[in-house]
């Protein structure tokens, strides 16, 4: 009984390891939305698309959001291209990016008490040269110890916003969101980063972010 007992808990332990590992079967993912407010908004969104790295992603485009499915690094690669790619056109556009990871409808999962959090690496930015102004939202979702870490939704985001005042793109809180300031290619890191460390502690977060590029009141310096 402790030979069966002790093969139990390995295979548990390496199909745990294996859902972490992999970041589909993990749910690793990003839906992307955005409106282009000039008339040539087809052709400015999909020579976006096209231009944009997929190497290593999934990419499904429907006529309401486009999903993306993969590593942390391989989405924050692919939503800068697509970002830089839009403000490029000089068109005022808003960039809708909802990113979640380890949501139980996602993970394929029958582990007792599910696959418990993903670490990965925070991914690194780039540098873009275009300016943009964003409204940040992270949601840890957990109200549950997962390897042995008890989820503490504040501590998380609050951690989150430190290292987006550390990299110089935190510019004030508001209602329900944070907002941030800065290259687009800092402010998407500033996010993807929060996200990414909060999921070292809690299987499902989710995060909202929504971008302004090439806005009329940037150019004015009053900004939104």
């Amino acid at each position: 009984m402790a030979d069966l007992a002790t093969s139990t808990d390995a295979t548990t332990t390496d199909e745990t390891a294996g859902l972490r590992g992999d970041p589909m079967r993990f749910g690793v993912g990003a839906r992307i939305t955005a409106a282009v407010m000039s008339d040539d908004y087809v052709d400015v969104i999909l020579g976006a698309l096209r231009q944009a790295d997929a190497t290593g992603l999934v990419v499904e485009t429907g006529d309401v959001s486009t999903y993306v499915g993969g590593s942390e690094a391989d989405l924050l690669r692919y939503v800068t291209d697509l970002t830089a790619g839009i403000a490029a056109s000089g068109k005022h556009a808003a960039i809708t990016v909802h990113l979640s990871r380890g949501c139980p409808g996602e993970v394929v999962c029958d582990l007792p008490g599910g696959a418990g959090p993903r670490v990965a690496e925070v991914p690194e930015g780039r540098d873009t040269g275009r300016f943009v102004t964003a409204e940040w939202a992270l949601y840890p979702l957990a109200d549950d110890v997962r390897a042995d870490v008890a989820p503490d939704h504040m501590r998380d985001i609050y951690a989150a916003i430190e290292l987006a005042e550390e990299n110089g793109t935190f510019h004030g809180s508001q209602h329900f969101v944070t907002r941030l300031e800065g290259d687009a290619g800092r402010v998407l890191a500033s996010a993807f980063a929060g996200w990414v460390l909060a999921g070292r502690t809690v299987q499902h977060v989710t995060s909202h972010l929504t971008l302004s590029v090439n806005s009329p009141s940037h150019a004015g310096g009053t900004h939104e």
